[in-house]
């Protein structure tokens, strides 16, 4: 594996803005803010997406995304907040650790939904479910 930045930051030999950590996560701000607080969480242990975590270690993460989530919203006053998590380079990941963003929401922030959702026919979502079902 290549040097990871987000196992550095976990293991403190890189900067970060750390808001948040337990035994099984660190969250800290990013260093590319959406909006003001725009955090990440990640697991201490390396693993480069959702596939690559046990379901100990995805409840655990998301357990820290939901304190983050208290602290941004007791101490920010957004009255909105995103969470973005992605898997793979087709999904639009970029750091190979698996990691969740936080985006306080303001209302005035400018951000825009990443897609624009379709209108697909019945048949086409019982195509889609058959795929998945079998």
């Amino acid at each position: 594996m290549t040097e990871c930045i987000f196992c550095s930051i976990v293991a403190g030999s890189a900067k970060s803005w750390r808001v948040y950590e337990d035994d099984a996560t660190v969250a800290f701000l990013d260093r590319g803010q959406a909006t003001p607080g725009h955090c990440l969480v990640v697991p201490r242990r390396h693993a480069a997406d959702l596939w690559a975590l046990t379901a100990d270690e995805a409840a655990d993460v998301m357990r820290a995304v939901h304190a983050v989530a208290q602290i941004l919203r007791d101490r920010l006053r957004a009255p909105g907040l995103n969470v973005v998590q992605s898997n793979g380079e087709a999904a639009w990941q970029d750091v190979f650790h698996y990691h969740v963003h936080l985006i306080p929401r303001y209302g005035d922030d400018n951000l825009v939904t990443p897609w624009q959702p379709t209108r697909p026919a019945e048949s086409d979502l019982d195509a889609v479910l058959a795929r998945i079902s079998n």
